[in-house]
C-alpha cells in the first residue's frame, strides 16, 4: 500500500466491518479495511440468508457479502487482504501490524468476528479435511448418498443440517442437550424433514477412521453408555470462538474472550472501538453486526473530531 496511515483502520470484512467502511469512508475519512478471508465473513459461507431486509426471497451469503464490499468501495474505501497479527499503542497512534506490514492509524475498529469452536477431540485434527468439516455448503456435495452426522443444536447446526439433507443419505444431529436451541422456524423444518434424525444428550468422544471418517464414538450424557455411529463425515457447528488472541495484552476480555465495549462500540481504550460477533453481548446477526459497525464509524468519526 502507498499510504500507510488512515484516520481509520478496519479489521474484519463481514457485515460489521463492511457497514462501518461504508459509513466512514462516505464521511470523507481516508478508510482502510484488513480482511484474511472472504467477504461477508462467516456469512459468505451461508447458502441462503432469509432475514436481511430489503430482499424478501432472501440472498446468498456470499452474494450480499460482495454486495456489502462494492458498496463501501464505491465511496473509496481501500481494502487489503491479510491477518492482523497485533496492535501496538505509541500515544495516540494505533500501529496494526499485519501480515502485509504495518498500518497506523488515530481509529481502529475491530470487526473480526469468530471462528468456528472445534471439539477438541481424537481425531478431529487428522481427519479435518478428510471427513471432518465446518462447513456444509463449502463440503456438502462431497458427501452425496452417503451418511453424516453434525454436533450441534443451534441455528448454525440446523441450517447445515437441513442443507446437507439435499444430499447425504441421512444426516443425524447430535446434540448435548435434550432439545435444540435454534430458532422455531429452523426447529420445525428439520424435525419436519425425513432425512435428518437426532441423538440427544450426546456427545461425541472420538473420531475413526482410516484415510477418512468411517465412525464416530459417542456418549450418551444421562446413562454413560456408549456406542458408535457409522457415517462418511461429521460437521462441527457447536459454537464460535471470537478472534481476540492478539488483543489479550491491550483490552479488556470477557470470560469468553469477546470484546467489552459500551453502547457506543467504544472499548477501554480512546479510539479503539468493537463491532459484531467480536464484542460482548452481541446477538450474533448479520443485521445487528451492520448496526455495530454503522454505530462505531459514526462514534469514530466523533472522536476523530474531538482529538
Amino acid at each position: 500500500m502507498d499510504n500507510h496511515s488512515y484516520d481509520v483502520v478496519i479489521i474484519g470484512g463481514g457485515p460489521a466491518g463492511l457497514s462501518a467502511g461504508l459509513y466512514t469512508s462516505r464521511a470523507r475519512l481516508d478508510s482502510l479495511l484488513i480482511e484474511k478471508g472472504l467477504w461477508g465473513g462467516q456469512i459468505a459461507n451461508v447458502e441462503q440468508i432469509e432475514n436481511f431486509p430489503g430482499f424478501p426471497d432472501g440472498i446468498g451469503g456470499f452474494e450480499l457479502g460482495q454486495l456489502m464490499q462494492q458498496q463501501a468501495a464505491k465511496y473509496g474505501l481501500k481494502t487489503v487482504s491479510g491477518q492482523v497479527t497485533a496492535i501496538e499503542l505509541h500515544g495516540e497512534q494505533k500501529i496494526i501490524k499485519t501480515t502485509e506490514g504495518d498500518f497506523t492509524a488515530k481509529v481502529v475498529i475491530i470487526a473480526g468476528g469468530s471462528e468456528r469452536q472445534k471439539l477438541g477431540v481424537p481425531g478431529e485434527e487428522k481427519f479435518t479435511g478428510k471427513g471432518v468439516s465446518y462447513c456444509a455448503t463449502c463440503d456438502a456435495a462431497f458427501f452425496r448418498d452417503r451418511p453424516v452426522a453434525i454436533a450441534g443444536g443451534g441455528n448454525s447446526a440446523i441450517t447445515e443440517a437441513l442443507h446437507l439433507s439435499r444430499y447425504a443419505s441421512k444426516v443425524t444431529i447430535i446434540h448435548r442437550r435434550h432439545q435444540l436451541r435454534a430458532t422455531s422456524i429452523l426447529q420445525e423444518r428439520a424435525l419436519a424433514e425425513p432425512k435428518i434424525a437426532f441423538l440427544w444428550d450426546t456427545v461425541v468422544e472420538k473420531i475413526e477412521g482410516e484415510d477418512f471418517v468411517k465412525r464416530l464414538r459417542l456418549r450418551q450424557l444421562l446413562t454413560g453408555e456408549e456406542s458408535t455411529l457409522e457415517v462418511a463425515g461429521i460437521f462441527v457447528a457447536i459454537g464460535f470462538q471470537p478472534d481476540t488472541d492478539y488483543l489479550k495484552a491491550i483490552l479488556p476480555l470477557d470470560e469468553t474472550g469477546h470484546i467489552i465495549t459500551n453502547e457506543k462500540m467504544e472499548t477501554a481504550i480512546p479510539g479503539i472501538l468493537a463491532a459484531g460477533d467480536i464484542r460482548h453481548n452481541s446477538a450474533r446477526q448479520a443485521i445487528t453486526a451492520a448496526g455495530d459497525g454503522a454505530t462505531a464509524a459514526i462514534y469514530a468519526e466523533r472522536f476523530l473530531t474531538e482529538h
